[in-house]
C-alpha cells in the first residue's frame, strides 16, 4: 500500500488593489481522508515586499519557500537593492524548471509591490508562469473561490475591501471544498509599508 503523503488540501487567493496585494489562505492539511492538522501556514513572507501562498505536498512547497528567502537576501546582499516582484517570479520559475525531472509537487502564487505596483503571479510545478491577472487562487478550493472573485473582485476596491473580498473568497471554498478549512485564515497584506499579517482579532472584524 503506498504511503499517504501529507498535502496541503488547500485554498488560497490572491487579490490586488491600486496600492498593494492581498494574499490569503485556509489552515487545512490532509493527509489521504485524514485531518493531520488544522493551523497549518500556507502564507509566507518571501522578502519585506513579496509574500507567496502555496498547495501541494507540504514538504515539497516549505522547501520551495526556504529557497526563495535565501535566494532573495542573496540578490540583496549582492546587488544591494530589493529584488523586483517579476524577477523573484522568474526566479522561482528558474529554480522549478530545473527540477522539471523530479519536480516540486506544488502550486505556487506569488504577489508582491515595488515601484511597478502591485503585481501577481502564478507558477505550476515545472515553472509555467501566468501573469496579467489582477488576482488568483489555487488549491482545491479554488473553483469556489473563483466565482467568487469573478463575480465581486473590481479594480477600484479599496484595501479594505479586497481583504472583505479575499476573506468572503476563502470562506466560500472552506463551506464546499472537504479538504479546506481548519481553525481560521491566514491573511497578509503588502503595500508601500511592506508586508503584515492581520491578527486573528483583525480577521474576525470582517465576519461582522
Amino acid at each position: 500500500m503506498a504511503e499517504l503523503e501529507k498535502r496541503t488540501g488547500t485554498t488560497n487567493v490572491v487579490v490586488t488593489y491600486a496600492g498593494g496585494v492581498v494574499l490569503g489562505a485556509e489552515k487545512k492539511v490532509t493527509m489521504g481522508y485524514l485531518v493531520d492538522g488544522t493551523h497549518t501556514r500556507k502564507v509566507f513572507q518571501i522578502d519585506e515586499h513579496i509574500g507567496m501562498t502555496v498547495a501541494g505536498s507540504v514538504g515539497d512547497v516549505q522547501t520551495i519557500v526556504r529557497y526563495m528567502r535565501a535566494e532573495t537576501k542573496l540578490y540583496k546582499l549582492q546587488r544591494g537593492e530589493r529584488i523586483g516582484v517579476r524577477s523573484a517570479a522568474t526566479l522561482l520559475a528558474n529554480i522549478l524548471q530545473g527540477s522539471k525531472y523530479y519536480p516540486y509537487m506544488g502550486q505556487f502564487t506569488l504577489g508582491g509591490f515595488d515601484a511597478k505596483g502591485a503585481q501577481v503571479f502564478g507558477l505550476d510545478p515545472v515553472g509555467g508562469i501566468v501573469d496579467s491577472e489582477d488576482y488568483m487562487t489555487a488549491g482545491s478550493g479554488m473553483p469556489y473561490a473563483l466565482g467568487v472573485l469573478e463575480d465581486q473582485y473590481k479594480r477600484t476596491l479599496t484595501r479594505e475591501q479586497t481583504t472583505a473580498l479575499t476573506i468572503r473568497a476563502l470562506r466560500a471554498a472552506t463551506k464546499r471544498d472537504a479538504a479546506s478549512g481548519g481553525d481560521g485564515f491566514t491573511i497578509a497584506i503588502i503595500d508601500e509599508k511592506g508586508y503584515r499579517e492581520l491578527t486573528d482579532k483583525e480577521i474576525e472584524s470582517y465576519n461582522k
